[in-house]
């Protein structure tokens, strides 16, 4: 065997090795290059909905950055019934960070507002995709997961014109980058977060404005507590 080869073949052992433990779901959407989310991150998010259906957690899932569907179809395809998934997104180029978010966050921007941001593997960056949302509808039709209203349904516009939550909340992932959305999602959630649920902040470690709003609302509501700090950072409201 050459030595590429061998590399190749060794690529493939640790990716397989990396990914025991995630559902079938899981690792197709890592396969369809379907989402940014690490490994470590996906499972995360496996965990959370796995112990809200154990512990009986009323409410529906919401996630908050959809991208390319990826981890809203993770969510979507394992709803109990009763359950609804909702995701929301401006399904095209993200908005500019404030004055709130750190040098990373612009210098992050700078590349995407550029043109010069890279997708995953050879793709185009999502965010340049003018079919965006057709192409996430059709995700979700692939895996089985009809978009309707009835149990799942994607809202596409800002969070300050979409994000209403007016049901019990059981899980939500909040990928939403800058300060100013992770506010909001965090303000809007959380009258409706049910005893025991999970909140997702998936940039937490990587953008100042994520951690920023997000102390700020734990300083804020003493029922909430860390319960993870790895890849992301999952909150959770006391359950009683």
């Amino acid at each position: 065997m050459s030595p590429r080869s061998l590399d190749r073949l060794t690529g493939r052992i640790r990716a397989h090795a990396a990914q025991r433990g995630l559902s079938p779901v899981a690792k197709r959407v890592l396969a369809e290059r379907l989402t940014y989310l690490s490994v470590e991150k996906l499972r995360t998010l496996e965990g959370c909905l796995r112990t809200v259906e154990r512990d009986g957690v009323p409410g529906d899932v919401i996630e908050a950055g959809v991208a390319l569907g990826g981890s809203a179809i993770l969510l979507a395809s394992a709803l109990s019934d009763g359950r609804r998934f909702h995701g929301y997104d401006v399904f095209e180029q993200i908005p500019p960070p404030s004055e709130r978010d750190d040098q990373r966050s612009h210098e992050r921007y700078a590349v995407i507002a550029s043109g010069r941001s890279s997708g995953l593997g050879d793709d185009r960056y999502y965010g340049y995709l003018p079919d965006l949302f057709e192409r996430v509808v059709a995700s979700f039709e692939r895996f089985g997961l009809p978009v309707d209203p009835d149990r799942i349904s994607l809202h596409r516009g800002l969070f300050e014109e979409t994000l209403f939550p007016r049901d019990p909340v059981a899980l939500a992932h909040v990928d939403s980058d800058w300060y100013e959305p992770v506010a909001l999602c965090l303000a809007r959630l959380e009258p409706v977060l049910s005893p025991g649920a999970f909140v997702v902040l998936d940039d937490f470690f990587d953008y100042g404005g994520c951690a920023e709003a997000t102390r700020e609302f734990l300083a804020a509501h003493a029922d909430f507590g860390i319960v993870r700090e790895a890849g992301s950072l999952v909150i959770q409201r006391a359950a009683t």
